[in-house]
């Protein structure tokens, strides 16, 4: 009997003439090794044992496989089953059956168990040849529009990709440029994004989220495109219709970014519009509270919140460090998500921030 060691064939550097053949009688397994070799097809492996087909197929790989149904040990029609599911994400695994039985039920069986083909005992050199060598061509056609396919699919991703890089480039700028009408640095959208991310981070928020955030959050007041200067850089208390057309910029911000199917378009939809919601429900535009307001929505409140208040802006001076962390403090668990409050608290001990 042939082991592991006694696997039949030799090497060729060329995989795609490789052959596995199973068959428990020696004698059958070296009448079609020396036929294929004979044909050309020198790569070929062998086993006697059913048991170690689906192995050698993992290891080997072989482009085409000449497999005996009435091997003991392991049924026939339960191995290429087997056999066909291993090679499901393969473009196409000829399998060809070696039988004596040339009844229409086995034929019948074997196809709706996967079989591609059969071949007859005894062996006709001529038939072997010809059927091996037309399976491997199906099998050659079979790969060569996979790979075309892949290079299609690839020129298609790195179109999108290169499309979607540039809507986010335009996002980004126009953010940049509707900061700059309140914040004359335009600063304002980076420190959000770093803190935010940072917040993420401290509230147990995955890597990805993180990430996300930190992109996302720069685009949190993109509606602010549409609200008219003499509100958005009035230098006193809003009255209560100039406060309605400003909180219209979280719903503006999300219009802009809707229709997204990338995740962070998506993510800056959310940011754009849940921003200004409070934990107490009592925020804009969709009185959310708790948990109703997504994560990333959370982090950008308490991250710009902060930011706003430390740095100048037309209308007003910045507030000390301190006396900003304090309302954060106090604004916990009903402005803020406390978690998220206490982060940033941590944080400002922790760190220097811009």
């Amino acid at each position: 009997m042939i082991d592991d060691a006694d696997l039949i064939g030799a090497y060729d550097p060329e995989p795609s003439n490789r052959i596995l053949v199973a068959d428990d009688i020696v004698p059958n397994v070296r009448l079609l090794t020396t036929i294929l070799n004979r044909a050309g097809y020198n790569d070929v492996l062998a086993t006697t044992r059913a048991q170690d087909v689906l192995r050698i197929y993992h290891t080997a790989r072989p482009d085409i496989v000449l497999l005996d149904l009435h091997m003991p040990e392991v049924n026939g029609f339960t191995l290429l089953g087997e056999l066909r599911a291993a090679a499901a994400d393969e473009p196409y695994l000829p399998i060809v059956i070696l039988t004596g039985d040339s009844s229409s039920d086995a034929r019948t069986r074997s196809l709706s168990a996967g079989a591609s083909d059969f071949v007859t005992k005894p062996y006709d050199p001529t038939e072997v040849t010809l059927r091996v060598r037309n399976l491997l061509e199906v099998r050659r056609l079979h790969l060569a529009l996979a790979r075309e396919n892949r290079t299609l699919e690839e020129r298609v991703r790195e179109r999108t990709d290169a499309l979607l890089a540039s809507r986010i480039e335009v996002l980004e700028r126009l953010a940049i440029a509707t900061e700059m009408r309140d914040d004359v640095t335009g600063d304002h959208t980076r420190r959000v994004g770093v803190l935010a991310a940072e917040l993420a981070h401290r509230i147990g928020a995955s890597e990805e989220l993180a990430e996300l955030i930190r992109r996302a959050a720069p685009l949190h007041d993109i509606g602010k495109i549409a609200i008219p200067d003499d509100i958005l850089r009035k230098p006193g208390p809003l009255t209560e219709e100039e406060y309605a057309v400003m909180k219209t910029h979280t719903t503006i911000g999300a219009s802009i970014l809707a229709g997204g199917d990338n995740s962070l378009i998506v993510t800056a939809e959310r940011v754009a519009l849940t921003h200004h919601e409070r934990w107490d429900g009592l925020g804009y535009p969709n009185g959310l509270s708790g948990e109703m307001i997504p994560p990333e929505g959370r982090v950008v409140a308490v991250a710009d919140f902060y930011d706003a208040l430390v740095h100048d802006r037309p209308y007003r001076a910045a507030l000390a460090q301190d006396a900003a962390l304090r309302m954060i403090e106090q604004g916990a668990g009903s402005r803020f998500d406390s978690r998220v409050a206490a982060a940033m608290l941590d944080i400002a001990h922790e760190m220097e921030l811009d």
